[in-house]
């Protein structure tokens, strides 16, 4: 009698799924911050295209300043650094190492990991945000100077929020069924390319010639379009959210078709 009731209170002490989510999420994003390298991709770099692209002409004419031009497209280029490029190595090397098929048979399960890693990169994205937010801001960036804060605000949550979800699974697809050397390469060289020319720091329309009609489809143009189209104009872009949501479906399901747990 006292092993059963020890073990009922024992059950009764468990934490349940949202708490073990929770802290797995609080140490991935613990984990991703001390780590010097992808701090240099979430925050270094980001802050160091900014500055780039405020002191050359590169994107002079998208906007009326160079810093309102450049701020909304570095906001969308650290959800890519975080939810794709940071999220698909440490997931690509946790892969090798057996750490995800051990977490997988603990309480946490599955799907609490796959939870706990997207809260994870929504932790750290929100630090990027707050802190290169403030850079541009010292900078001149005037984010409200076309529309309400506050819808302006709520616009840009949901895309971040969104463009999270979809990156994340398109890491995870990657990670999943490629080796980690592959997925080590394969999401630098993707988020270089997604940053020149992808649409994530000025729009694929600017680059000219007759790419920019095709690049308009890629998830890395509608996450930079949606962010510009609010802190531009001040307006919803529900055509870029559509093709953000679309990409995160297509992600998610060949994640969950194709990702191996070893």
């Amino acid at each position: 009698m006292s092993e059963i009731a020890a073990t009922t209170q024992n059950s009764s002490n468990a934490a349940s799924l949202l708490k073990r989510i929770a802290a797995q999420g609080g140490y991935e994003a613990g984990m991703m911050l001390r780590n010097g390298e992808q701090l240099l991709l979430a925050i270094i770099l980001p802050l160091l295209a900014m500055i780039g692209l405020v002191l050359t002409p590169l994107i002079d004419g998208v906007s009326d300043t160079r810093i309102n031009a450049v701020a909304p497209g570095v906001l969308a280029l650290c959800v890519v650094s975080t939810a794709f490029t940071g999220q698909g190595i440490t997931t690509g090397f946790d892969r090798r190492y057996g750490v995800l098929r051990f977490l997988a048979t603990t309480p946490l399960g599955k799907a609490g990991l796959i939870a706990g890693k997207a809260l994870a990169v929504l932790m750290v994205v929100a630090i990027q945000v707050v802190v290169l937010g403030a850079a541009a801001l010292i900078m001149g960036w005037q984010p409200f100077a076309h529309g309400d804060p506050v819808s302006i605000i709520a616009t840009a949550i949901v895309f971040i929020l969104v463009g999270v979800l979809t990156f994340t699974a398109l890491g995870l697809l990657i990670a999943g069924s490629v080796r980690p050397e592959a997925t080590l390469a394969i999401t630098n060289l993707v988020w270089v390319l997604l940053a020149a020319v992808g649409g994530l720091l000025m729009p694929v329309r600017h680059l000219g010639g007759i790419w920019g009609p095709i690049l308009e489809f890629l998830p890395s143009a509608a996450l930079g379009d949606g962010l510009r189209s609010a802190f531009y104009h001040g307006e919803f872009n529900g055509i870029a959210l559509l093709s953000l949501v679309i990409w995160g479906a297509i992600a998610t399901l060949g994640a969950s078709r194709w990702f191996k747990w070893d």
